[in-house]
């Protein structure tokens, strides 16, 4: 059997799922939990992919009491792997930042395959930050979305599962005033 191209890309995505598999690091009782109202969500993508636009445009529009800390890195190529997986450690010590998304758009395996590289996903697992992978869109899929702790389809998705929205924050705080003056009122 010869593989060559794709075929030797999934056959190395393969092999790799299932090592780091065996050893826990896509077990879902250690998914850390995404919180419900973050005060900085770190981004972690290329600065001048749609992906970035996508996420700040989602967040804006739903969030805009949210602040977002960006770590730009390269997301395919040569380097990419090392320089993703140091952003990730950066940010967990950086301070101040309640979730992380990585992501960048969608690709052929090879165009993703960074997000494929064990020292990626290995960080991915060790975050002590959770993380929400948006990498691709919704028929991609790479080792860091195994490892990470929530996989949302798209950068668009993974900025409306990180903030819930304001309107939804302010209909929130109404029905408690209404339950509360309902309390008030009966005594």
């Amino acid at each position: 059997l010869y593989l060559s191209g794709e075929g030797e890309l999934w056959l190395a995505f393969d092999i790799m799922k299932k090592k780091l598999d065996a050893e826990g690091l896509f077990d879902f009782a250690r998914k850390k939990d995404i919180p419900r109202f973050p005060a900085c969500i770190g981004i972690i993508t290329s600065a001048e992919g749609a992906a970035l636009r996508d996420i700040i445009q989602t967040l804006n529009r739903r969030a805009p009491h949210v602040k977002c800390s960006i770590y730009p890195v390269p997301v395919q190529g040569k380097g990419a792997a090392d320089k993703i997986s140091q952003a990730i450690k950066d940010m967990n010590q950086y301070g101040g930042i309640d979730l992380l998304i990585i992501g960048r758009g969608g690709g052929g395996l090879e165009d993703l395959w960074c997000f494929n590289e064990e020292i990626v996903v290995r960080s991915v697992h060790q975050s002590k930050l959770p993380i929400i992978s948006a990498i691709g869109h919704e028929t991609d899929i790479t080792l860091s979305d195994y490892a990470a702790d929530y996989r949302a389809p798209t950068p668009s998705a993974a900025a409306e599962i990180a903030a819930v929205s304001q309107e939804e924050i302010l209909q929130q705080l109404d029905h408690f005033q209404n339950d509360l003056e309902l309390l008030i009122y009966q005594k």
